[in-house]
């Protein structure tokens, strides 16, 4: 089964290259984001890694743990980990999950039930394993993104979503291409009374469409 938005994501027990973790009790009260990878030591999912390990204040700032899913083992996780520390001079102190298994893999719905790894494989044989979950205190999937192996991830614009995605959690919803700092969306199904009441001021462009100083 697709694993939609809203949804609470599954929880599991699995190897990493810091040792086991239960999912759901690894995520904690905090934000999680669990972004995988069809093999380790491939170019652009190293690049990726890097970015994420470059990122290491801003996901600590916003209260948001990561983790990586790669479908090789422990062992061949802490050697790549050396590549990506070096591609992107910062240390990758995040987990990686050993998923050669397809557990995880399977869970998310990122390979069918019958898929398996075969001998002398690809990152080919697991290229839909290229996905970015971005999970709630809540354990609910928030947003979910699958790119090609070709495309490598923007981080950024994954920060720019955890944000809009915590602003959103105030009641609010946020226009294309927002950043904080900017103006949001107050939903239609707050009357002008209650938006008045919870928000002051706010413009009314649309009947429909009103924005308002973001909260705080």
């Amino acid at each position: 089964m697709a694993l939609r938005i809203n949804d609470v994501v599954p929880d599991f027990t699995a190897d990493t290259d810091q040792g086991e973790i239960s999912f759901h009790d690894w995520i904690g009260d905090s934000w999680a984001i669990l972004f995988s990878h069809p093999k380790d030591f491939t170019p652009v999912c190293t690049t990726e890694f890097s970015a994420v390990a470059q990122l290491a204040d801003e996901w600590a700032a916003r209260g948001t743990k990561v983790i990586g899913v790669s479908v090789d083992g422990v062992d061949e996780h802490k050697k790549w980990k050396e590549d990506i520390a070096r591609y992107g001079n910062a240390p990758a102190g995040f987990p990686i999950i050993a998923d050669a298994g397809l557990k995880v893999s399977k869970l998310f719905d990122m390979l069918p039930a019958e898929a398996y790894l075969p001998d002398g494989r690809t990152p080919a044989d697991s290229a839909t394993v290229r996905s970015v979950f971005i999970i709630g205190p809540d354990k609910q999937l928030k947003l979910s993104m699958t790119y090609p192996m070709t495309v490598g991830r923007n981080f950024a614009e994954i920060l720019r979503a955890l944000d809009g995605l915590q602003m959103s959690s105030k009641g609010v919803a946020t226009p294309a291409n927002w950043v904080p700092g900017e103006d949001v969306i107050i939903p239609p199904t707050v009357s002008n009374e209650d938006a008045t009441a919870k928000f002051g001021e706010f413009e009314t462009i649309f009947p429909y469409l009103r924005k308002t100083k973001a909260p705080e």
